[in-house]
Parts: C-alpha cells; sequence; structure tokens
C-alpha cells in the first residue's frame, strides 16, 4: 500500500519582492523566514517551522495570490488514481 502526506502549505504572493512577502508571513506566524538552502532558485523562502509542524513556502508567483498545499507520496500513480 502506497503512503501519501501533505507535505508543504505553499503561499503564493503576487508580487516580485520575495523577502518582503516572507517577512509579512514570518511575522504573522511567528517564525523566521530564509532562503531554500537546496536551491538557487530566488522566487521561493521557507519559513522555519518546528520539527512538527508542517513546512511552509512562500513563493511568488504571477498569478493572484492563493494558497496551496502540495501533497508528498511514495507513489504517484497509485496516489492519482486514489484521487
Amino acid at each position: 500500500m502506497h503512503k501519501s502526506r501533505l507535505g508543504t502549505v505553499v503561499i503564493d504572493c503576487q508580487t516580485e519582492q520575495v523577502d518582503t512577502a516572507a517577512d509579512f508571513w514570518s511575522k504573522a506566524l511567528g517564525w523566521p523566514s530564509e532562503p531554500l538552502s537546496d536551491s538557487n532558485d530566488s522566487n521561493y523562502r521557507e519559513l522555519e517551522t518546528p520539527l512538527s509542524e508542517v513546512k511552509v513556502l512562500v513563493q511568488v508567483v504571477s498569478h493572484p495570490s492563493r494558497v496551496h498545499i502540495d501533497i508528498e507520496t511514495n507513489n504517484i500513480e497509485a496516489e492519482v488514481q486514489r484521487l
């Protein structure tokens, strides 16, 4: 049986200022922000959530601002079928 879980809450921000958006969400949620450690993509900032919490990313986008979730799975085909 495959396993899936909520991986990340992604806050999409329609802005060109990723640091300003990340600073807002950092203050709102009480977690510091930092660039992604494993990426050269400057469109993202990660909030330093406790290990017991879901990961939160702030992402610069061109579409209207919104929030989406990323689901992680060990079997994409099975998860697509389940959904």
